[in-house]
């Protein structure tokens, strides 16, 4: 471990805050997005810039400590937190610089994608990011990065140009095409097994406005609208995104008071092509005569953020995830069982395609492996109220080895809690083993090992 005059002189070479169980913001510190965890770490280091991030990897390396890195702090499974080690927080590094001429931004590792929707959208772009403006830019990359623009545009990796990175021997080097091509292509997708990243250039794209909203019918229409879904979507424009729910409708606008708190089945869309187009692009969905048709046209960082009052911080979270190729008409009866069972209002199954542009990078050009895939689902139990953990965890858990049969095999790594060694293999596929050598060449102690672990070679 480490004796008073270490941490003394650990403290002397930090300009942001170093902070230790009994501080009155100690509690704060090591608060996590997901309630249901509940990690108390040695030492929290706020760093305000990259110099603090490179003494806090130096010392953990030094005196032995177990190091997690939090950005966001949005992982479901806590992993940008841990027992009796150094969490090393970058919610301090938040500058963002857009260059509208090259359509490009980069971004500090502890930003929030709202923070890049709002710089980015003054200039009619946007970067492929999630589906809640809450969430890390970082956490979310690393792992892939699936949201409303993936048909369209890829992935956000598909979109990182380059990433500044402190590696486990305290060096900054910056990965890119150019420069160490192999962490490059191994931080697209791998997660934050090979160091820790302090800033990200993306590649933009024009995105101003954009026509979209929720489509809802019916829960006894799910196992019908479910078969439509998958055909539909395959073959709509690449301009059109939608991502199908079996969910509850909140009790809140934009919602009618006549559909609150019903079990339904759901699609939301982003049409980013022409609005003169959009009618068009709908109209198959119109043909369905679902009981709420939602999309309309508004700002992207709107539809970024929709989600953000109904998934606050501090709710119980437990996830389950997989790979979908295809839904036969078995899995679509069996979600509809699990539909049936939601158990809170927050829980829900979501299904996020993959296809369009991010299955036109090659399931080797980096280390999201499933670009074969179709869908990336999601089954999550979610409450505000401890008392119904196990209630949420056991529904999640449930639903997902119900329809695991009929997955690809591994999961979306930033979907998935901490389910093993053999899981993680499963979600790099063929990609595993030279994910292994990098982690070897970059981090062969193993020092970030607070993630999907990889193990060096």
């Amino acid at each position: 471990m480490f004796s008073d005059n270490d941490l003394t002189t650990y403290r002397a070479r930090l300009r942001g805050a170093l902070i230790q169980p009994g501080d009155a913001n100690y509690d704060q510190a090591r608060t996590v997005f997901n309630a249901m965890i509940d990690k108390r770490p040695r030492l929290i280091a706020r760093c305000a810039d990259v110099a603090d991030v490179i003494a806090s990897v130096q010392f953990a390396r030094e005196h032995g400590l177990l190091l997690a890195v939090r950005g966001g702090g949005h992982n479901g499974g806590g992993l940008g937190v841990c027992d009796d080690g150094l969490v090393i927080d970058l919610s301090g590094l938040r500058g963002i610089r857009v260059d509208p001429a090259a359509r490009s931004v980069r971004v500090d590792g502890g930003c929030l994608w709202r923070e890049v929707d709002h710089a980015t959208h003054a200039f009619g772009l946007a970067a492929p990011s999630g589906i809640i403006s809450s969430t890390g830019v970082g956490g979310l990359t690393l792992g892939g990065g699936i949201g409303h623009l993936t048909r369209r545009w890829g992935l956000s990796i598909d979109n990182l140009l380059s990433a500044d990175v402190v590696l486990a021997d305290g060096r900054l080097v910056t990965a890119s095409e150019h420069s160490h091509p192999d962490l490059y292509w191994a931080l697209r997708g791998g997660g934050g097994n090979f160091g820790v990243v302090t800033s990200f250039e993306f590649r933009l794209h024009p995105v101003a406005n954009v026509i979209a909203g929720p489509t809802l019918w019916p829960l006894a229409r799910a196992a019908e609208v479910m078969a439509w879904y998958r055909d539909f979507i395959v073959n709509a424009p690449e301009e059109l995104n939608g991502f199908l729910a079996l969910m509850t409708v909140p009790p809140a606008p934009p919602f009618p008071e006549a559909l609150h708190r019903q079990k339904m089945c759901g699609v939301v869309w982003c049409w980013t092509g022409d609005p003169a187009k959009a009618d068009a692009a709908f109209a198959p969905v119109q043909a369905t005569k679902p009981a709420l048709h939602g999309p309309h046209a508004l700002p992207f960082p709107m539809l970024q953020g929709a989600f953000d009052g109904l998934y606050a911080p501090g709710l119980q979270w437990y996830w389950r995830a997989d790979f979908v190729y295809e839904l036969p008409d078995a899995a679509i009866a069996l979600h509809a069982q699990y539909a049936e069972r939601l158990p809170t209002l927050h829980s829900a199954m979501h299904l996020y395609p993959i296809d369009g542009a991010a299955q036109r990078v090659g399931r080797g050009e980096t280390a999201f492996s499933y670009r074969d895939a179709r869908w990336s689902a999601v089954f999550v139990g979610v409450d505000p109220d401890p008392k119904n953990a196990a209630v949420i965890s056991n529904w999640a858990r449930d639903y997902q080895t119900a329809l695991h049969p009929y997955s690809a095999g591994g999961a979306y790594v930033n979907f998935m809690m901490d389910e093993g060694a053999d899981r993680v293999k499963a979600s790099f596929r063929d990609n595993y083993p030279r994910l292994a050598a990098v982690k070897r060449s970059y981090d062969p102690g193993n020092l970030f090992r607070v993630n999907q672990n990889i193990r060096p070679a």
